[in-house]
């Protein structure tokens, strides 16, 4: 019998149908009511709903539950505990209390706290985020009870990427609904953000990864001299799927399913052994607790068919790496998208503020913006010509870009430019209706019909803070149009002088050309606008007084936590490069040198054979090579003695800033400079003395 996906989609979820069907109509009434109010439930309704719960998990095999949260590393947390109590008669019984299912204690002095916690301090607690299903996981462990949950210290400090992403949701809730209730809406009571996060990731084989030290230890090829052929000819990019994808892209789509994720796009990308899946929308600290889980599953998933999924923003020199478009946008509980600018948007003043509140947060605190999608790894993507540039701008395409030039020149927008009709010259094929805008993939921040697309995140990256972000400084631009709003005497006049004066000064974030050209870092300079090129750059936007007056006035960050999190974020990235460095040194050192040393013996062995057996014969071809081998290999040693040096040196820096600078000033440079002589060391060297798998074999081998 076929199975049928109607019949698997969310059997492990605890979502609402299950619910309504379990819970006494008083309890799911009062989960509701919690729900449209944002209000916490009392200790009597999580404590029904604790019990259902539990007899909903073992039902279906659990042994144990866990608080499944998402702490400063960028991985998810959990600490399992069994339902098992001590009965008498040396019996056991299975239970699970509202208190165990409200809070949980884990240990918080293990994690990233930026100095928060003392490393003695050891208390902190989770909290149920109710509004996110629980789940279920099964594994080789059994199967658990999943509760999202937000992780905060003994103090009340967020831990974590959830609780701040929560406080931003809270926040644009009450600007939003401020605005709409100007605009007659009084039926509107909430106001959610709702995102897609298309994910993009690599398979390889995972004997080949398990050959390869910077593969395992940091997520990227460290070394590799480009193949023969990489994405020149397009060829994989839609591609039909090969039959290990298939068969991974089938087992994957199963189990998101299961788990209640809506899964639904998947292809090949750009690059060979490239991939992406995308999902629909959802609330998003919904969408946030699902990319985390697509991320699992995709792990897991392909281990079991004999491959490694590769998150790493660039695992692969030469080749596009992999980001994470957030497609972001916001929606009202009577089903309104309020970025739809409908069939008319010059004349629909509703959707042209909210468009403007848009544009004056993302020029307003376009730093802000460019640090939520820096890591580490994000530094080989951004602005390399595959992805979006490090400098942040909105595209909003030919009609809307239009009507924003209309509005600041006349303070009008009277014509329109239409969609219209796409004829191929084929007259077995019909008209297509075409959209009055193409779409940029150059652009970092894109309007694309209804939402905006923030495609700088990193795929390897929690997309939470970027939706924390982009919540917070919305919301800052919301709440100052509606003092400005409700204030005013004639609020027709004051919408069209406010959308009219705010284009203005900040239409300058509005780019719609090639963000690749050389011409636009110029141009974004004439205009002001901050080009940050790296993470180490980007992070001081985080403590400036405006972000801490922004952050802290919405109630998303104290200024204890924004430093805080600076900290953490200087400490990951120099850990990171630390990490690349060693393994550098040590692939450099036991690996690479020694295989062209045996390289170089074997060729002078071979010059000085043939000289002895045939002393006229020509050995110029032998001499060549082993006088080019030589030389890369005095310059690899020379770097590998450099790089060694420089991470002594950073590593005895002072922790913080400071290291994280030098790390990114000098030592990133040094293992450029060891990369390039091994690389080419690649292309001169015996296939079968080469002590790794190559991009060839890695990329092309499944």
């Amino acid at each position: 019998m076929v199975e049928k996906l109607t019949d698997i989609f969310g059997v492990d979820a605890f979502n609402e149908t299950v619910m309504r069907e379990r819970l006494p109509k008083e309890t799911f009434e009062a989960w509701e009511r919690a729900m449209e109010r944002s209000e916490p439930l009392t200790s009597e309704v999580a404590q029904v709903i604790a019990g259902c719960m539990k007899d909903w998990a073992i039902e279906r095999g659990a042994t144990h539950y866990t608080h499944w949260f998402q702490p400063l590393t960028g991985v998810t947390a959990e600490k399992h505990d069994s339902f098992i109590t001590p009965a008498p008669g040396g019996k056991a019984i299975m239970e699970f209390s509202g208190k165990e299912l409200i809070k949980g204690e884990p240990d918080a002095s293990s994690f990233p706290s930026g100095g928060l916690r003392a490393t003695f301090e050891a208390r902190g607690y989770t909290a149920w985020d109710f509004t996110s299903p629980a789940f279920l996981r099964e594994d080789a462990s059994g199967v658990t009870l999943c509760i999202p949950t937000a992780f905060c210290s003994y103090t009340g400090d967020a831990l974590d990427m959830k609780t701040p992403l929560l406080r931003s949701m809270a926040a644009i809730n009450k600007q939003a609904v401020r605005i709409l209730k100007l605009f007659g809406h009084d039926d509107v009571k909430r106001v959610e953000c709702s995102v897609g996060a298309e994910q993009e990731y690599f398979l390889i084989d995972h004997a080949n990864y398990m050959k390869r030290e910077d593969l395992i230890f940091t997520g990227r090829t460290l070394f590799g001299a480009k193949p023969p052929k990489g994405q020149e000819m397009d060829d994989h990019y839609f591609g039909s799927l090969k039959e290990r994808v298939g068969s991974f892209m089938k087992e994957l789509n199963r189990e998101l399913w299961k788990l209640g994720i809506y899964a639904k796009t998947q292809h090949n990308e750009a690059a060979p052994a490239q991939h992406e899946l995308a999902p629909f929308y959802t609330t998003v600290n919904i969408s946030t607790d699902h990319n985390q889980l697509i991320m699992e599953c995709m792990k897991k998933v392909a281990k079991r068919h004999g491959l490694e999924c590769l998150l790493h923003e660039k695992p692969f020199a030469g080749v596009n790496g992999s980001g994470k478009h957030n497609n972001w946008s916001l929606v009202t509980d009577t089903g309104k998208n309020l970025l739809n600018p409908g069939k008319t948007p010059n004349e629909n003043v509703q959707f042209l503020l909210f468009l403007t509140a848009v544009l004056e947060a993302v020029d307003n605190h376009a730093d802000l913006l460019r640090l939520s999608a820096a890591n580490p790894g994000n530094d080989h993507r951004l602005g390399a010509n595959e992805a979006p540039p490090a400098i942040v701008s909105v595209f909003l395409g030919e009609q809307l870009d239009d009507v924003v030039t209309q509005l600041v020149e006349t303070g009008e927008a009277k014509r329109l430019k239409k969609e219209g009709r796409l004829y191929t010259g084929v007259s077995t094929l019909p008209s297509i209706g075409r959209d009055a805008t193409d779409r940029n993939r150059t652009s970092p921040f894109a309007f694309t019909g209804n939402k905006f697309e923030f495609r700088s995140v990193g795929s390897s990256m929690s997309i939470a803070d970027a939706n924390t972000t982009i919540n917070t400084i919305v919301a800052e631009t919301l709440e100052h149009f509606a003092d400005i709003l409700e204030k005013a005497d004639d609020f027709e006049q004051a919408v069209h002088d406010l959308i009219k004066t705010s284009l203005a000064e900040h239409e300058r974030i509005i780019f719609n050309g090639n963000g690749y050209a050389k011409e636009w870092v110029e141009e974004a300079e004439r205009r002001g606008l901050p080009n940050l090129r790296s993470m180490v750059d980007a992070i001081p936007a985080l403590v400036t007084d405006k972000a801490i007056a922004t952050f802290g006035h919405q109630g998303v960050f104290t200024e204890t936590e924004l430093r805080s999190r600076a900290e953490i974020d200087y400490e990951i990235y120099a850990k990171a490069i630390n990490i690349e460095a060693r393994t550098m040194i040590s692939m450099a050192g036991c690996k690479y040198i020694p295989s062209v040393i045996r390289f170089t013996t074997r060729l002078a062995d071979s010059i000085k054979t043939v000289t002895e057996a045939v002393p006229e014969a020509d050995t110029s071809v032998q001499i060549e090579l082993l006088l080019e081998s030589s030389r890369l290999l005095r310059e690899a040693q020379d770097a590998l003695t450099e790089l060694r040096r420089l991470d002594e040196e950073a590593v005895a820096k002072p922790e913080g800033r400071e290291m994280a600078e030098f790390f990114h000033e000098k030592v990133v440079p040094a293992m450029a400079a060891l990369r390039t002589p091994i690389d080419k060391l690649e292309l001169v060297i015996d296939r079968d003395l080469w002590p790794v798998p190559t991009y060839a074999e890695m990329l092309f081998e499944i």
